[in-house]
């Protein structure tokens, strides 16, 4: 697979095109030893990325998306359409499936973003109109009604800012599916795969265990709309964005520390891009993980500690 290499990656491109010639030389030991360098060169280089690099590694094209989740996530797969009000949006999808290797049923929710031109205009880029939101809500609420725990799949830049969205009433959607996840009388686990972008991303994410890739970003709004904002200039949002995207502490492992999100899950070197599998195989085991001791629970014991839970946060942020 032809890997498209971020701009802080160059040298290791470098590296990679020169092993390519010692190969196509014949010198095996040169390529090896070069891919040997590359490796070690990108170890160091993605052991200190900076807030704004794991914005553009958790918006790379090639990182595993909902579609590709699912497929080993969830054995039989049956996806669910329609908000029964408006229509079917397909920036947020969702459905029914088992949790594969395991005889338990899950309801599975998640932003799709797509993998080529055709399917990103399809599924909108993965920002979601407000069907889609309402969708989220009945699919929640159906799997209320039938105990079964709901699994979220978050990957998104935020809700689509669109004008008819905004007249299909956006923000009340956004704030009932955060409601609607708050509810729910069966375990919800949210995971942040990519891009976890303002209420678009809240309103699947308000779960009893928040999970999040490594290379992953959560955060009220992006690094370039912060900028914009605090700057007061366009010209001036993308050169800031790094700034902001520092100031807002948007990686996983400020959120660990701030209580945001529960649990880490480790990428494969250079990203989820590089490896997809094995970065599903990863999210997978972690979803597994928490997802069991919560299922010993009771429906009121579940609300109350996912209430007491965000309450708390907002004490101390």
């Amino acid at each position: 697979m032809t890997t498209a290499y971020l701009d802080f990656e160059k040298p290791v491109q470098t590296i990679h095109a020169r092993a390519a010639d010692y190969r196509a030389a014949g010198d095996e030991a040169g390529a090896k030893h070069a891919e040997g360098a590359a490796r070690r060169l990108l170890a160091e280089t993605y052991a200190r990325l900076t807030p704004w690099q794991k914005t553009l590694v958790a918006r790379h094209p090639s990182r595993p998306h909902f579609g590709d989740m699912v497929k080993a996530l969830v054995e039989d797969f049956t996806p669910l359409a329609g908000d029964r009000a408006f229509g079917e949006d397909f920036a947020i999808i969702g459905g029914l499936g088992r949790l594969r290797g395991s005889a338990t049923p899950v309801m599975v929710i998640g932003h799709e973003k797509g993998n080529d031109t055709t399917t990103r205009v399809k599924h909108n880029f993965g920002m979601g109109r407000p069907e889609g939101y309402r969708k989220a809500i009945r699919l929640i609420e159906l799997a209320g009604r039938f105990n079964v725990p709901i699994v979220t799949l978050v990957d998104t830049a935020g809700a689509f800012p669109g004008l008819d969205a905004e007249e299909r009433g956006q923000a009340e959607a956004i704030a009932r599916a955060t409601e609607a996840c708050l509810a729910a009388p069966v375990p919800l686990i949210a995971a942040i795969t990519g891009e976890g972008g303002s209420g678009g991303a809240v309103a699947l994410a308000a779960a009893d265990r928040v999970i999040m890739f490594e290379h992953a970003v959560y955060a009220v709004i992006s690094p370039e709309g912060c900028a914009s904002i605090l700057w007061r200039t366009a010209d001036k949002a993308n050169s800031h964005a790094p700034e902001a995207a520092e100031a807002m502490r948007v990686t996983a492992a400020d959120l660990k520390k701030l209580g945001v999100i529960d649990t880490i899950v480790t990428e494969p070197l250079g990203g989820a891009h590089r490896d997809p599998a094995a970065a599903i195989a990863s999210l997978t085991m972690a979803i597994a993980s928490e997802l069991t001791p919560l299922l010993a629970m009771a429906p009121r014991d579940l609300r109350k500690a996912r209430r007491d839970k965000f309450v708390e946060m907002g004490r101390h942020l």
